[in-house]
């Protein structure tokens, strides 16, 4: 299931839990282009809880369509992940560490609202 958050338009702030479809995917994208489109950082916040899978079908065109992304890197600005799972915070640990040009931090599911204070810069923690 995915929700959105109220949030500056610079920021996507989103809460996602069980399964990831294509039709999520979808949504995350568009309205990433569109924020990219009007600002020159967009900072990310991603709350995930419980997810317990992918959907397959459409992977490969959501793989295609985020290709693009790599020439905006420095577009990002901080990008915060709040997740119960630890393979979850894991794999954006080493997601950071690939890509340099992004702040990433990573938190508990206790630390949400640090997240989200650090994500639309009120907060430096």
């Amino acid at each position: 299931m995915l929700q959105f958050l109220d949030s500056a338009d610079d920021v996507i702030a989103l809460n996602i839990s069980e399964k990831v479809t294509s039709a999520d995917l979808d949504v995350i994208m568009d309205r990433l282009d569109a924020a990219m489109a009007r600002h020159d950082k967009v900072h990310l916040f991603i709350e995930t809880r419980s997810i317990d899978g992918i959907e397959l079908a459409g992977l490969a065109a959501h793989i295609g369509r985020a290709m693009p992304l790599f020439g905006k890197l420095k577009q990002f600005g901080r990008i915060a992940v709040v997740a119960d799972q630890m393979w979850l915070r894991a794999a954006t640990r080493l997601e950071s560490a690939l890509l340099p040009f992004v702040s990433y931090k990573v938190y508990m599911p206790d630390q949400r609202a640090a997240a989200l204070a650090w994500v639309e810069g009120k907060s430096t923690a």
